[in-house]
C-alpha cells in the first residue's frame, strides 16, 4: 500500500529527491564501492538501498542518512536547515526587529 505522500508532493521535491539518489549512486560509484559494500554499512535491505539510489519518496530519511554516513557525506545532512544559512528566515527577523529602541525606565535609573 502507497502512502499518500507521493500524491501531494510538489515536482520540485520530487526532482530533488531523484537527484539525490542519483548522487549517492555516483558517489558511490566514485568510491568504487559496491552495491553490497554499502548494505554492509547501512544495514539497509537490498531493495531499500535500490529505492535509495531511485531516489523513491517512499523511502525513511534514515535510509537516506545512513547512505551519505557510509560515503562519508552524512555531516552535511546536519547543516541543511541550519538557521544561520536560512537567508529567507534572517530577512524575516529583521524586517521585525524595532525602527527605534527606547531607554525604559528601569534603565534611566
Amino acid at each position: 500500500m502507497r502512502s499518500g505522500t507521493g500524491d501531494v508532493m510538489p515536482m520540485s521535491v520530487r526532482r530533488s529527491l531523484k537527484k539525490l539518489g542519483r548522487d549517492i549512486a555516483l558517489a558511490r560509484r566514485k568510491r568504487r564501492l559496491t552495491v553490497e559494500m554499502m548494505l554492509e554499512r547501512t544495514g539497509l535491505s537490498k531493495a531499500t538501498y535500490a529505492r535509495v539510489e531511485h531516489g523513491e519518496a517512499s523511502v525513511g530519511m534514515g535510509a537516506y542518512a545512513m547512505a551519505l554516513h557510509a560515503l562519508g557525506l552524512g555531516p552535511a545532512l546536519g547543516d541543511l536547515a541550519d538557521p544561520r544559512g536560512d537567508d529567507a528566515g534572517l530577512l524575516m527577523e529583521e524586517a521585525r526587529l524595532p525602527k527605534r529602541v527606547r531607554r525604559t525606565a528601569e534603565a534611566r535609573g
